[in-house]
C-alpha cells in the first residue's frame, strides 16, 4: 500500500516470513488474502508478485477512486471540526518533509494517512474498506509514479481540500478530491 514494493517484484513465503519473523501458515494466509484483494498476483506456476498494472487497469482504479473518495470526503464534511483540519495540516507538513528528502515510501504513507484520516470521519466503514482495497492494488504503481512527479511541495489539491473543509464547501471538496486522486495516475500512461 505504501509502495515499499515495486511493480512486478517477486515475493516468497519464506522471504516474507523471515522478514516479519512469522511462521509459514500466517504468511500463506496473508498472501492468499492479498492475492484475492488484487494486491498481489499469483501465476499458474505459483509465483507471487506485485501487480504490474495495465493502462486500462490504472484507469479503472482511478475511476473507482474518483467515485468513492469524493463521496467519503463529502460524508466527512459535516464532522470536520477544527481539530481534524489541524491534524490534516500537520500530516501535510510531514508530506513536505518527506518530499524534501525524496522519500517515496514516506510520501505514499503520509499521503494515504491524509486521506484515511479524513475518510474515517465519514463513518462509512464499508466504503473505506473498498478504498483501502484500491490503495493496496495501486501501492507499487504509485511508487513508480512518485519518481515521475518530482514534487517540491505538498500536493496543491491537499491545500484545496483543506480550504474546502474550512469553508464547508462540499462541491469544492468533491472537485479537489477527484482531482487529487486522478491527476497523478494520468502521468503513468504517458
Amino acid at each position: 500500500m505504501h509502495g515499499e514494493l515495486l511493480p512486478g517484484q517477486a515475493l516468497t513465503l519464506r522471504g516474507v516470513g523471515k522478514e516479519y519473523e512469522m511462521s509459514m501458515t500466517p504468511v500463506r494466509e496473508a498472501m492468499r488474502r492479498l492475492v484475492a484483494e488484487g494486491a498481489l498476483s499469483l501465476s499458474s506456476s505459483g509465483r507471487i508478485t506485485t501487480p504490474e498494472l495495465s493502462n486500462e487497469r490504472i484507469e479503472e482504479l482511478a475511476a473507482i477512486r474518483a467515485l468513492l473518495e469524493p463521496e467519503l470526503a463529502s460524508r466527512a464534511l459535516p464532522r470536520a471540526h477544527m481539530a481534524l483540519i489541524e491534524r490534516l495540516e500537520a500530516i501535510n507538513g510531514q508530506i513536505d518533509q518527506v518530499i524534501a528528502r525524496s522519500d517515496a515510501v514516506g510520501y505514499l504513507k503520509h499521503n494515504l494517512e491524509f486521506h484515511r484520516t479524513l475518510y474515517l470521519r465519514a463513518q462509512a466503514p464499508a466504503m473505506l474498506a473498498l478504498a483501502e482495497t484500491v490503495w493496496l492494488q495501486l501501492g507499487p504503481t504509485m511508487r513508480k509514479l512518485y519518481g515521475r512527479l518530482r514534487r517540491t511541495e505538498s500536493p496543491r489539491n491537499h491545500r484545496l481540500i483543506l480550504a474546502a473543509l474550512k469553508a464547508g464547501d462540499d462541491p469544492g471538496l468533491r472537485i479537489a478530491l477527484r482531482s487529487d486522486v486522478t491527476s497523478g495516475l494520468r502521468m503513468l500512461k504517458q
